[in-house]
């Protein structure tokens, strides 16, 4: 383990990715196999490789504990180092006392980590990681707290890991990053690579695979000047989600990977039963239905054969977000959420049919793919002037108690519209954002699904719902190269008198890195109460902030939190006085 961790230093060291992936590929060489590959998913930050769902469930405040007990030094000298560095991995490091004796193999390391996984009850976790941390040198003991924490901070991605194995062990880096993708597994991709058996990874189901992104523009015609023709979709204020279907059995993901079927237990039903093995791509979102719910099928072959502009009250439409957010990170949903706040998937993409996977496939084909799958009828229809497909259909509805309807899953086929114009694509956002949606989703109908990966291939056109003029109340220190500086700022707007401020959100992007440095300086000398790692200030400094959209919470003292809120810039031109009030909030709460 102290290779290990001498090698991380190294990494950290220096910032050029070449010099970096060296080290790694050097680093692997000198282990043997076992070793190489459990250190080759620490590398990626992980304790466990990526398919497993083994969590170690140890918190940061237990690690605190752990490392208070262990340093004997009392909280104000942990405080202290941690606003030092910012990383309670190196609070360990700076801390912990070297011992006769310490040392970790990198083995009994992982088999620990296991052990911290299966043990119930924080006691036995932290006395398992006690007894971890006390015969590890104080190096070690740094990077070990930062695997736990899942953050190595030594500017070293999975993609470098995948490139030190490919130059390690000769073999292709596209072949290693395919293997890994389809494995989920950057141990064992070491392995195959080792015994140049890179192509025998097959596709592991029910292993999140990354999801392709989106960049933004700020116009359509901006949008349209990657490629002429244009898959348009309604960009949906949900969860993004990826659906692993294998019969009965059908899990959700969400964009961190973590599985979140428990949250959504009406859906599995309505997606399982497809005819071949499937992943699907696609937003889960809290979807107001018909009123008469019997007749969703019936809608939905009427649009099928319907000529004219979509009508999508009569499938539906999406809620708010907030309304979503009422059933996210819930173990168990009651019958009553699911009657009140039922839900949709909204399908636009598929990566995995039968055996094959589909991702290097163009979109038009992989539309296909996803329509015959559904079981979706295709039809041309018109949306005012633009000739456009619209791919429509639902399947599912979910039965609760002694056969009472409490709640109705569908599983959507996201209309579509193939577009040429850039008057086509501004008509298509007045309509999404009419219908309560985000903005607009623009994609090349050549392009390939590229799984973790922003281009220009997917893009995404929203206008945010409204800026606020704000008064920042309280800062926190950042952290990665923002470790040391005041970056993180909590804001808020005057009560209905004025004579109050209220927090009504935080934001920490925004402002240039001078800004922020100079901002510091300002916090540091108008600081009303220093509390470590976090100040309130002096309410002088304004910013406009902008975001998506707003909805009610009780987590800060306004009543409200703002959905992606993000500073637009500093206003040194208005007074703290000048800020808005409670009721601009309220006003565009309700306008939304």
């Amino acid at each position: 383990m102290l290779r290990f961790a001498q090698t991380c230093e190294a990494i950290a060291a220096t910032t050029k990715k070449l010099q970096k992936t060296a080290i790694v590929a050097e680093y692997l060489k000198s282990r043997s196999i076992d070793d190489a590959a459990v250190s080759a998913v620490f590398l990626s930050g992980r304790a466990f490789t990526a398919w497993e769902e083994t969590t170690l469930q140890v918190g940061g405040s237990l690690l605190w504990r752990v490392v208070a007990e262990l340093s004997g030094n009392d909280e104000g000298a942990l405080t202290a180092a941690y606003r030092k560095h910012g990383d309670l991995g190196a609070v360990a490091g700076e801390l912990l006392p070297q011992r006769p004796g310490q040392s970790l193999r990198i083995l009994e390391v992982g088999n620990t980590f296991r052990q911290v996984a299966l043990a119930r009850g924080p006691a036995a976790k932290a006395a398992l990681v006690r007894d971890l941390l006390a015969r590890a040198t104080p190096l070690e003991a740094k990077y070990i707290v930062k695997i736990m924490t899942g953050d190595l901070r030594i500017g070293l991605k999975e993609s470098l890991v995948e490139e030190a194995i490919a130059k390690a062990y000769g073999a292709g880096l596209v072949a290693v990053q395919r293997a890994n993708m389809l494995l989920g597994d950057i141990g064992a991709t070491l392995r195959l690579a080792v015994e140049s058996k890179l192509g025998d990874a097959k596709m592991r189901l029910f292993h999140p695979l990354g999801f392709m992104l989106a960049s933004p523009v700020e116009s359509p015609e901006e949008g349209l000047s990657y490629f002429a023709e244009a898959a348009v979709e309604d960009k949906y204020d949900g969860i993004r989600a990826q659906a692993h279907v294998s019969g009965s059995e059908v899990k959700f993901f969400s964009r961190t990977r973590d599985e979140i079927t428990e949250s959504f237990p009406e859906l599995p039903d309505a997606l399982a039963g497809l005819s071949q093995d499937a992943i699907l791509d696609g937003e889960i979102v809290a979807w107001e239905y018909p009123e008469n719910l019997a007749q969703t099928q019936e809608v939905v072959d009427e649009l099928a054969s319907e000529a004219g502009e979509i009508k999508a009250a009569k499938l539906g439409r999406a809620r708010p977000f907030s309304v979503l957010q009422q059933r996210l990170g819930r173990k168990k949903v009651s019958g009553k959420m699911l009657r009140e706040i039922p839900v949709a998937f909204l399908v636009f993409d598929v990566l995995y049919a039968g055996r094959e996977l589909v991702i290097d496939r163009p979109l038009r084909e992989r539309a296909r793919i996803m329509d015959d799958l559904l079981a979706v009828e295709r039809k041309f229809i018109h949306h005012r002037a633009t000739e456009a497909r619209g791919n429509i259909g639902t399947q599912g509805k979910l039965m609760f108690g002694d056969g009472e309807a409490v709640s109705t899953a569908s599983v959507i086929r996201a209309p579509v519209f193939l577009v040429t114009k850039a008057e086509e694509v501004e008509e298509l956002f007045v309509a999404a954002r009419a219908r309560g949606n985000e903005g607009l989703m623009i994609k090349d109908l050549a392009s390939a699904y590229a799984p973790g990966k922003r281009g220009k291939s997917w893009l995404k056109m929203k206008r945010e719902l409204a800026t606020l003029d704000v008064v920042v109340t309280a800062v926190e220190f950042g952290h990665g190269k923002r470790i040391g500086v005041l970056s993180d700022y909590t804001f808020a707007v005057w009560d209905t008198n004025k004579d109050k401020l209220v927090n009504i959100g935080k934001a920490y992007s925004g402002l240039t890195n001078a800004e922020i440095a100079e901002m510091t300086q300002w916090f540091l000398d108008h600081t009303l109460e220093d509390q470590g790692f976090r100040r309130t200030v002096e309410p002088k400094i304004v910013l406009e902030v902008a975001f998506n959209n707003m909805m009610r919470s009780d987590r800060h003292e306004s009543g409200y939190a703002l959905r992606f809120p993000r500073i637009v810039r500093l206003r040194p031109d208005k007074a703290a006085e000048d800020a808005d009030t409670i009721e601009r909030a309220n006003e565009i709460y309700k306008r939304q």
